[in-house]
C-alpha cells in the first residue's frame, strides 16, 4: 500500500489516473477504523481500479469543548488493516499541510445542514463540507463511499455534490452493527462496560419503533414514543433529538405515506452516540 502525506503530491497522482481514465474510489475517514469503515473499502475496491483512503482528524468540524484532543488515534492498527485489505492508497495529510497558514475559505454547507447536528453543533458542518471538498479536489475521484450512520452528514455531503455539479458518484453505505445491535462507531471506544451495555437500547429503541411501523403504524407520534419510551425505560433520558423525517430534505414527517428515516442522537454518560433507521413500505 503506498502512502502520501504532500497534498501537492496527492493531487499530482490523481491527476496521473486521470490521465489514464482510470475509476478511483475514495473512502475518507478520520481514523480508528472499525468494520464499518472496512465495509466502504471493500465496496470501493469491489467497484473501482483503484481505491484511495484517507486519514485525517479535521480539527474545523469539532467545537469548543468537543473531543479532538481526545479523538481515538490507531493508526498502526489502521494501516495494517488497509493492508491487508489491498487497499491502493493511503492519504495521511498532516495538519499544517492541508490548512495551510492564513487558510480561510469555508464551504457554506447547503440547507439541509440548518437542523439537529448543525443546530447542535455550530459550524459542524461548515467543518465537514470544507475538508470533504478539499479532499475531492486533491484526489479527484470518481465513485465515494459514506456510511449510513451519519445520515445527516450523507445528506449534506450528496446535496453539495449536487449543488455544484461536482463529477463525483456518492454511495450511502449500510450501517454495520455489532452482534447485539449497536451501531459501529469510532467513540464507542468511550464507553464505559455499564455504558457499553445501556448503549444496546439506542438501536432496540429504533426496532421497536420499525416493527410497529412493520405492523401498520403511519403515525410519526406514536412512533417516536415508542422509541422514546423504550430508550427512558433502559436509562437514556439525555436525548438530543429523536425525529422521523424525509430521508432527502429531513423535513420532519408526521404521517407516513412514503419512506422515511427515524434519527437519533443520545448521550450515555459522556459519549454522544447517533444511529438511524430507515422505514419503507
Amino acid at each position: 500500500m503506498e502512502k502520501i502525506t504532500s497534498c501537492s503530491e496527492m493531487q499530482q497522482q490523481a491527476r496521473q489516473w486521470q490521465s489514464e481514465q482510470k475509476r478511483v474510489g475514495f473512502v475518507p475517514t478520520m481514523g480508528a477504523l472499525h468494520e464499518g469503515h472496512l465495509s466502504l473499502v471493500k465496496e470501493s475496491l469491489a467497484h473501482n481500479e483503484t481505491t484511495v483512503v484517507s486519514i485525517f482528524v479535521n480539527p474545523a468540524q469539532f467545537g469548543p469543548g468537543e473531543d479532538f484532543e481526545s479523538y481515538p488515534r490507531t493508526l498502526e492498527n489502521d494501516l495494517a488493516m488497509l493492508d491487508q485489505l489491498g487497499v491502493d492508497l493511503l492519504f495521511l495529510p498532516s495538519q499544517d499541510d492541508f490548512y495551510q497558514d492564513g487558510f480561510s475559505t469555508y464551504i457554506e454547507p447547503p440547507v439541509v445542514a440548518n437542523r439537529f447536528e448543525g443546530t447542535l453543533r455550530k459550524d459542524h458542518f461548515r467543518g465537514v463540507t470544507t475538508v470533504v471538498l478539499k479532499l475531492f479536489m486533491l484526489t479527484l475521484p470518481t465513485n465515494v463511499y459514506f456510511g449510513q450512520k451519519d445520515f445527516q452528514q450523507c445528506a449534506v455531503l450528496s446535496t453539495m455534490i449536487d449543488d455544484l455539479a461536482l463529477p463525483v458518484q456518492f454511495h450511502r453505505m449500510p450501517i454495520v452493527r455489532e452482534e447485539d445491535g449497536l451501531a459501529m462507531s469510532s467513540r464507542n471506544r468511550y464507553l464505559s462496560e455499564s455504558d457499553r451495555e445501556k448503549a444496546r437500547a439506542i438501536s432496540a429503541a429504533l426496532f421497536s419503533a420499525q416493527a410497529a411501523f412493520e405492523n401498520g403504524e403511519k403515525e410519526g407520534c406514536i412512533l417516536r414514543k415508542i422509541a422514546t419510551d423504550y430508550l427512558q425505560k433502559h436509562g437514556i433520558h439525555e436525548i438530543d433529538y429523536l425525529t422521523i423525517v424525509d430521508p432527502r430534505s429531513l423535513t420532519e414527517v408526521e404521517t407516513i405515506v412514503t419512506d422515511v428515516v427515524l434519527l437519533v442522537a443520545a448521550r450515555i454518560g459522556t459519549t454522544r452516540l447517533l444511529d438511524n433507521i430507515l422505514l419503507t413500505e
